[in-house]
This record gives structure tokens, sequence and C-alpha cells, in this order.
């Protein structure tokens, strides 16, 4: 049996260990957009974010750039300012994707075109200077790809992408003071190629490339059509700053060319003034032949390589403290826990043993002497015979031995207290298991990728309410074998509890975002669409989960019976208390999952322009984590039983899901040492989603450590005789 247990998870880990040599590749997509010579191409805009605040904005909410003019431009059956349909993940994540006015013609090269002059007046410029300030980057879109500002590695082998282009930047002047500019050119540069197949032998050509390069230009110095004079000649970039009508004319007359400006004071900022922001564009069309239509992405992905090493060692961290627990797993099983059920089996067959030959051995006890032929002395009862009084003794004496898990087989399945409870957690544990591997299996083998923009949220969701229905079949069975009697009330707390709780801090929490008039701030119809999921959809399916787990397959039997007076718990020792052992055993699995989680979190909250895609080696992490609590989810509970206490049920799930508590405070180390994260409503998004992301994880792994830890007890007393 352990040879078999152990093939199974070695093929399991060759399997997620050739997935993570790829790297997740990804498929780009089933149908290839190829474009002819002067066709038109769109370009949509999205949105702006940031590094430092999580506050994102629809482009076009902005009051500082040119509005869209509602033209119907070629090649796009949107008007200008018109949004394109979005999915539920597109809508959660913030996109807010809309037709611009900017055009595009393949092939045509465009040296500057005038797209507007903005007027804007102080409370404009305010806020173009605190966006500027935050770092905001803007996304535009062509052909499925994000306008790119582009690098190269430090030893210039390399080329690779960083989503998006700057909104603006900060410099200081010789004073000291902090100036804001803002880019209002853009130069952009779309590389294409052939196009496979039979477009390419008609002329189609399709997009490999998408690079935006910014420059500020001052208002002066430009030709008639408002484009610049002599756009590789720029001296003076663009400042936001429009001069305060309450200023001290002395030091302006004396010093007339300094760059010191004076402070804006709130009551000028609705005085007014105003000024004009000219924006203008290029477009130039690269032919590269080096990059495959399918791997356009990859240069994406390139900066990510030079972590690999970094993911290697988070996977040897990993197998080597896998490795040791399994040898702990393995001698406790194989040797210990055998040994002991070994010796219990025979104390007891001998005290059963003893008993009877002390019946028989009685005068008028009704035995008889064996008859000629029959063979004595084979049986343990005959054996029991001819024994002295010594050996009884003895043998007495060591049923007195008897202590530690073995005691408690009367015990060990009493229901626990809140069991009611217990039960929807492992429900909803199983429904987070599922979607988890869900997502990770279709994104190892590359069908979410970041060309299905919003897909993983959008699987996810899809996932989480399909899979309401193994939620609903193991809260069932779990409360049935806590002796519950009303299904139909544990279906109704399985479907609401954690669900609901999601759904009331989304609710507050959108509120908060929606003050910000932040893109972030999901719709009204969004949240019908959301309830209508949840009630509609996963509600029915839980029930009939729950419906089969409780009336069809019913309750898990216990291989003992319960006494009916429950035994005293002796007093533990520190380290088996509730708390302690909880946080020292969620050390261990938080050790495996460490590193790599430091490259989530970048990926997330620090580097927002790239992506993460290295799912194959999370894949790997989660499969090993999974083993780890499995295994300290056993040691734990071997000892906590040993100390003779049978309180193991929310025990066990409390170790499994230990490590969630190191996750939350490991989120609050990243907030104070890693990021510059500013403003109220930033930091209490950061820590919701924070919290969200433990609690969705200590329900998983809580579910994995309470199940592995239900087989093991039921496997060890029922292996042993027990009255």
């Amino acid at each position: 049996m352990a040879t078999n247990s152990s093939m199974r998870i070695g093929s399991w880990l060759l399997f997620f260990l050739a997935i993570s040599i790829t790297d997740a590749f990804y498929i780009p997509g089933w149908s290839i957009k190829s474009y002819k010579d002067n066709e038109a191409i769109p370009l949509l805009v999205n949105k702006v974010y940031s590094d430092n605040t999580q506050l994102q904005y629809a482009y076009y909410d902005l009051p500082f750039v040119c509005p869209p003019t509602g033209v119907r431009h070629a090649g796009s059956s949107l008007l200008s300012g018109q949004s394109i349909s979005l999915n539920l993940g597109e809508v959660l994540r913030g996109d807010r994707i809309t037709q611009s006015d900017i055009e595009l013609v393949m092939g045509k090269d465009q040296e500057c075109n005038f797209l507007c002059s903005k007027t804007v007046t102080r409370r404009d410029l305010k806020r173009a200077k605190e966006l500027v300030k935050d770092g905001y980057v803007v996304e535009w879109i062509v052909d499925n790809l994000p306008g790119a500002t582009s690098f190269v590695t430090v030893d210039k082998s390399k080329k690779y992408y960083a989503a998006g282009f700057k909104l603006g930047y900060k410099d200081f002047s010789q004073t000291g003071k902090a100036r804001y500019f803002i880019n209002n050119h853009l130069t952009i540069v779309l590389r294409y190629r052939k196009a496979p197949g039979k477009d390419g032998e008609k002329g189609g050509k399709v997009i490999v490339g998408f690079e935006v390069y910014t420059k500020s230009v001052g208002a002066d110095k430009r030709v008639e059509s408002g484009c610049p004079a002599d756009l590789n000649d720029v001296n003076t970039p663009f400042e936001l700053y429009l001069a305060p009508n309450h200023t001290d004319s002395s030091s302006a007359l004396a010093y007339p060319l300094s760059s010191y400006h004076p402070p804006e004071r709130e009551i000028d900022l609705d005085d007014g003034a105003t000024m004009e922001i000219p924006y203008t564009y290029s477009v130039y069309f690269r032919e590269d032949e080096k990059v495959e239509w399918r791997n356009r992405w990859d240069l994406y992905f390139v900066n990510q390589e030079e972590g690999s090493r970094i993911h290697w060692l988070a996977i040897v961290n990993s197998l080597i403290i896998s490795g040791l627990l399994s040898g702990i797993v393995a001698m406790i099983l194989a040797r210990t826990v055998r040994g002991d059920i070994k010796a219990y089996t025979k104390d007891v067959s001998g005290e059963d043993g003893k008993l009877k030959s002390k019946r028989r051995s009685r005068p008028g006890s009704g035995a008889r002497s064996p008859k000629t032929g029959e063979k004595t002395g084979l049986g343990l009862l005959d054996q029991v015979d001819t024994e002295n009084d010594a050996d009884v003794s003895s043998d007495d004496e060591q049923l007195e031995d008897i202590t530690g898990w073995k005691l408690l087989h009367g015990d060990v399945f009493r229901p626990p207290p809140y069991g009611h409870l217990l039960a929807p957690l492992i429900g909803s544990g199983m429904q987070l298991v599922f979607m988890a591997f869900g997502l990770l299996s279709l994104s190892s083998l590359g069908i979410l990728n970041p060309s299905f923009r919003g897909g993983f949220i959008s699987v996810g969701i899809g996932l989480f309410i399909f899979a309401g229905v193994f939620s609903g079949y193991f809260s069932a069975r779990v409360y049935k074998t806590f002796g519950g009697l009303n299904w139909r009330k544990n279906t109704l707390i399985t479907a609401i509890l954690f669900p609901g709780l999601l759904f009331s801090l989304v609710f507050i929490l959108n509120l908060f975002v929606w003050a910000q008039a932040s893109s972030t701030a999901l719709p009204f119809g969004t949240l019908i669409a959301l309830i209508f999921l949840w009630l509609c959809i996963q509600l029915p399916l839980v029930y009939a989960g729950s419906y089969y787990g409780y009336t069809r397959s019913g309750a898990w039997e216990s291989p003992t019976k319960t006494a009916i007076i429950p035994r005293q718990v002796p007093i533990q020792p520190w380290y088996i208390r509730s708390i302690s052992s909880i946080l020292l055993a969620g050390l261990i699995p938080f050790a495996v999952i460490f590193i790599e989680l430091l490259f989530v979190f970048q990926s997330l909250w620090q580097d927002k322009s790239g992506y993460y895609y290295v799912f194959g080696f999370l894949s790997l992490i989660t499969l090993l984590l999974m083993i780890t609590i499995a295994e300290v989810t056993i040691v734990t509970i071997y000892i906590k039983l040993c100390a003779e206490d049978y309180n193991w049920w929310w025990h066990s799930f409390l170790v499994g899901g230990g490590s969630a508590v190191w996750v939350m405070a490991y989120c609050v180390w990243f907030y104070m040492r890693r990021l510059h994260i500013e403003g109220f409503v930033s930091g209490i998004l950061f820590f919701s989603y924070c919290g969200v992301v433990a609690v969705t994880y200590g329900l998983a792994t809580g579910t994995v450590g309470f199940l592995t830890s239900f087989w093991f007890v039921r496997r060890v007393y029922g292996a042993i005789k027990a009255d």
C-alpha cells in the first residue's frame, strides 16, 4: 500500500515537474487577425493604474486628456468613446475598454498627427499632478496586445516589454522644488510580419509588437497643424503648472527667469484660469521577422526568466521539507502505530482468552475434556489453559500499561462542538480546492493566458459556482457523520456562509472605491449578476450535492463505538495546546511556499506592468504544499491523541489552515517593507484583499488537513479490536 502511494505521488510530481519546465506555454487563440496594406487598425484605450495605489481610473474619465469625439472611424463598428463588450473578469479587474480617435493604417507611417488641444482648469492640473506623482501608467490595446514600454536586459542581450506607458514624469528644479510634466506626444511603433498560411500569400500581415514611446513637448515652436516644429529637437517639456493669481510680485520681478513656483492656494483653484495642453502622436510600422505571431507575448515574459533559478530553489526547498516530513510520517505509520496496534490487539485478545479459560476451568462451568484424537495446545484458548498464574499476572500488568491514543477508542469519534459550523466550512473548503485545481490546470496547459483578458477571474468564478456540487456533497456527509438531522438547514448555511461574507465585503469595499470615482468600482448591473449567479445557480447546485451526499452516500462509518460518558482530558503540554500547535505547525507549510509567494505578491502588488505566468512552478509548489499539510496534520493529530486528547476535529482543520496566519503576517511585512502604497482607501483595499486571500487559503488548506486526519484516525482505529 505504501509503495503504491509513493508511486502515485512520484507520478504526480513528475507530471507537474514536466509542466514547470515548460514555464506554462500558452495557447494564443484560435483566430489570427491579419491586416492588408492600407487597412484600418482600431486602437482601444482602457485605463490608468499604478504600483503605488490600488485605485484605477478609466482613461476617458481623466479630465486632462482628449475626450472622444463620437465619430465612427474606419476599421471599427464602434463610435469613438463607445465601450466594447467585456466579460465578467474584465469588469471585476477594473477594465473599461473603449474605442479611441487615433487612426492607424497598416503600412502607413505618420510622422505627426494632431489629436486635440485640451483646455484644463487648475483643478484638472492638480488632478494630473496627483496621478503623475503616483506613477500612473496608461494601457492602450491594439490587436489584443497592450501598448508596452520597451527595455533591454542589463547585458543588452535581450529585449523585453513592460505593459503600459507613463502618463508623465516628475523632476526637480535647482532649488529642489518638485515639478511635474505630462507626456503629450506619443510615438506608436507597430511591429508586423507576413501572416501565416493563405492569408500571408494574399498579402495579409499580422501584428507581433505594440510599442509606445513617450515625450513631453512644450506648447511653443509649433506649426500651423498643431504639431511640434521638430520632434527631434525639443528643449522645453510641457510642465503642469499654471501661475497663481496671488503671487509675490517683488520676487517675480527680481527673478523673472527663476524656476521657483509659488505654492498654489486652495482659493485659486476656482478662479477660472485655464491653460491648453496640445496632444499629438506619430505612427511607424516596422517589419520584424524574428517574432512569430504565436510567440508575440513572450517579450512580456523575458524579464521573468531571470527568476527561474529562484523558482527552482523554491522547489528544492519544498522537496526537502516535504521529504523530511514524509520520512517522519512513514516512521509513525510503519513502526510506531503498527507496533502499537499489534501490541494492543495481542493484549486485548490475550485478555479475552484468559477470561474465557478461567470460565472453562471453574467447576461446573460445563467445560469438557478433549476427546481422543483431538489436537490440544494449538489455539490461544488452549495455550491459556496450560499457563500458570504467574503468566496471567504478567499479562494483566501488560494490559495496564496501555496508554495514549489506544485509550481513546470510545471517544475519538465523538462529534465535536459546533459541528454544524465545521461541516459548511469543510464544504466551502472543498469548493475552493476544486476551483484552485481547475485554475492551475488550465493555466499550466496555457488555456488561461494573458491574451484571454479577464479569463482567469471569469473561469475562476465559473469553477467556484460549479463546485457548489462538491461543497454540498462533502458538507452533507460530514454533517451526517456528526449526527446532524436537518440537512436542509446545513445546505442553506453552506451555500450562504462563505459566499455571503465574501459578497458583503465586496459590496462594502465597492462603496469606498465608488466614492473615489475609480473604475475598480463594480457597476450596479455587475452586482446584480453576481447575486444571480450566487442564489440562482450556485445554491441549487449546493442543494443537489447535499441531497446526494446526505440521502444516498450517507455518513462515514466509525470503526469504533462511542462511549456514553466522555473521558476526562488530562492537562496538555504547551506545544499541544491549540494556539501554540496551530502556529508552530503552520510554519512548516509556509516555509514551502514563501519563496514562490514573493513572486506572486510582486506580480499582484509591486509590478503590475508585468504578468505572472510561471504556473507550472506554482502547480508543483501547490502539490508539495498539499502533501506537506497532510503530513504535518497527521503528525500533529497523532501527538495530540498520544496525549489522550480526543478533541481533534476542529484542531485538524485549524492546524491545516494554520499557515494562513503566517500568510497574513507576510502581507503585513510586504506592505511595510516592499510597497509604497499611499492613501487610506488603497490601504483598506490592500489589507482587505490580503484578508480574503488568507481566509480562502486557510479554508482550502484546513479542509485538506481535516480530511487527511479523518482518514488517518479511521485507518488507525479501524485496525484495532476494541469493545
